[in-house]
């Protein structure tokens, strides 16, 4: 990946774009190709041979040069533009984690993507004093010296958007910006365009999908230093959303409700299970204070040059293969068992993984699918 302050070229920008746009290939995978062959002129080359080997029948979808400008160029007619990983502007707690999206399209304010975040999610048929407790913790914790971020849904997302308005705010889409939702949101999306920011790493005419959500929600968290969960049943989107802060490392923060309230389960649960109790916007910002002086850099290591290691054998491919399963394993793992080179271990996980054979976990742990 490119080191922060590293910037990359237009050319650069375009086959990124073209690169994160590819057919199986996702934040993981494009991180594993930088890696292995430097660029992503050379990953691009190096696709279709990779999903052959790996098993694919038919070459990847791959866009092409054309393509790639003209989402470049539309997003810019609507007064966006893309954000990378190496740009100064790129959430710094978001580029740590490893399935960072390389790419993001953004509308507004980019200062405010760099500026120390919160986020304030709960439930979309919220209740009068949850949209209100949702407004004033938005309000003080935004003068407090944090964005707000959400995830423009009803209820209580829509709610701590528009009392952060004037302060700053990040909205975070599920499908491309050029696809608003809800459509009642749309006059408060195009308010916070102008004086907040939207951000969605899908492209730019992306409709979303009910499994769109949760991988916008871990931007969501992942751009935070802690995640306050408003208003939430027991099954519901915004406990993805704390889950997911927890598994980032991040601060999880719920407000108390009524056991009588369907829509207080899921906040009591998480309090029962070691989340932050919060009745006011001092509760967040006192435990977030220490972090302040912690916040992630996120910088990163140069890509290392393409290795000049020979493609493995059909020994050496069988041996990485047989050590591969529906149980996650880790690379190094594989390199040790296998007597393998790490370059050839990560040659033929590229070549499944691109086949749709391999499922990344976090971590680094890979799987083989069946």
């Amino acid at each position: 990946m490119t080191p922060r302050g590293a910037r990359l070229t237009d050319a650069q920008r375009l086959d990124w774009l073209r690169l994160i746009r590819s057919e199986q290939v996702g934040p993981r995978t494009f991180r594993a190709l930088i890696n292995q062959f430097g660029s992503a002129s050379a990953a691009l080359d190096a696709l279709p041979e990779l999903a052959r080997r790996g098993g694919r029948g038919a070459p990847p979808s791959i866009p092409s040069r054309a393509e790639a400008e003209t989402e470049m160029a539309a997003l810019a007619k609507m007064g966006g533009r893309l954000v990378v990983s190496g740009d100064g502007d790129y959430p710094p707690a978001l580029r740590v984690l490893d399935d960072a999206p390389p790419v993001l399209a953004v509308r507004g304010a980019g200062a405010l993507l760099a500026a120390p975040k919160v986020a304030i999610v709960g439930a979309r048929n919220a209740s009068a004093a949850g949209r209100t407790m949702a407004q004033r913790l938005a309000r003080e914790v935004a003068q407090g010296g944090y964005a707000i971020v959400s995830g423009l849904a009803r209820g209580i997302d829509a709610a701590a958007h528009a009392a952060a308005l004037e302060l700053g705010t990040i909205g975070v889409f599920a499908g491309g910006l050029a696809r608003p939702y809800p459509p009642e949101n749309i006059p408060l999306i195009e308010e916070m365009a102008e004086k907040g920011a939207l951000v969605s790493e899908m492209p730019l005419f992306w409709e979303p999908r009910a499994r769109d959500f949760p991988r916008r929600n871990r931007l969501v968290s992942g751009m935070s230093l802690g995640v306050v969960v408003v208003e939430a049943a027991e099954r519901s989107g915004s406990l993805i959303t704390a889950r997911l802060a927890a598994e980032q490392g991040r601060e999880v923060f719920a407000v108390p409700g009524s056991p009588l309230d369907p829509r207080a389960g899921g906040t009591n649960k998480l309090l029962k299970s070691g989340a932050t109790l919060v009745t006011e916007a001092s509760d967040v910002l006192d435990a977030l204070s220490p972090l302040l002086l912690h916040v992630p850099t996120g910088d990163l290591e140069a890509p290392k040059p393409p290795s000049s290691r020979g493609e493995p054998s059909d020994d050496a491919r069988a041996r990485i293969i047989e050590l591969l399963g529906p149980v996650p394993t880790y690379p190094d793992d594989i390199v040790r068992l296998a007597g393998a080179d790490a370059s050839e271990v990560q040659i033929v996980l590229l070549e499944l993984d691109l086949a749709g054979r391999l499922e990344r976990h976090a971590g680094g742990a890979v799987s083989l699918l069946s």
